[in-house]
């Protein structure tokens, strides 16, 4: 039986939650690590657009994190991630948009230099706080088992986080670190950012499915 092919970058965010949700689905994938600034030509064919994660599956090819994520828990979904209030979706949106749009402008402010970095870290920091408050009391964002919002979301907080971790650990928001550093110190995440060489044509297949995390 061939494998689904996964192209993956370790660092990516959106690769990272693509990552979670077949790592939890069990699918076993052929994993190809690409190397962003000189990326490979077969990744190229199967999706010109040329970011990752990308899924080709018997053919058909997957090219958003979100979808991959859907695509791997309509297979299987051992702990309920899809089992999420309908309020998730809009709260994923809001990552994806406005929050992704200043993390960008506060990460890389040299490639927008029309935009102030403070501003754009206040900006980000008002969908953390918001997190924040619906965290407060319980350990994930709808209750006490993660869902999909969580795990969609997560991978952009942490690197929200990484950008200067000195402010970020000073801000007011103790459940909303609690709720990360939970998820950095998983053996889910540990599961899915092990390191890889870069992929080219004619390597050794690389499968990528440890055991589902207990």
């Amino acid at each position: 039986m061939t494998r689904p092919i996964l192209y993956s970058f370790r660092r990516c965010p959106y690769a990272m939650r693509a990552r979670l949700a077949i790592h939890v689905a069990g699918i076993e994938c052929e994993l190809r690590e690409i190397l962003l600034r000189d990326k490979a030509p077969e990744f190229l064919a199967a999706s010109p657009k040329g970011t990752v994660p990308v899924v080709v599956d018997a053919g058909h090819v997957i090219e958003e994190s979100l979808d991959v994520m859907h695509w791997a828990l309509a297979k299987h979904d051992p702990q309920g991630w899809l089992d999420m209030p309908q309020e998730g979706h809009a709260l994923i949106a809001q990552s994806d948009g406005p929050f992704k749009s200043a993390l960008d402008r506060y990460k890389y402010g040299s490639r927008h230099p029309e935009a102030d970095t403070d501003d754009e870290r206040e900006k980000g920091a008002d969908f953390l706080r918001k997190l924040n408050t619906m965290l407060q009391g319980q350990a994930y964002l709808y209750g006490e088992n993660p869902c999909l919002s969580d795990m969609a979301i997560v991978t952009f907080v942490r690197q929200f986080a990484h950008v200067d971790q000195d402010w970020f650990y000073a801000q007011p928001w103790p459940d909303l670190i609690r709720w990360l550093d939970a998820f950095k110190a998983s053996n889910l995440f540990a599961a899915i950012m092990g390191k890889y060489p870069t992929w080219q044509q004619g390597d050794e297949i690389i499968v990528f499915c440890p055991k589902t995390p207990g």
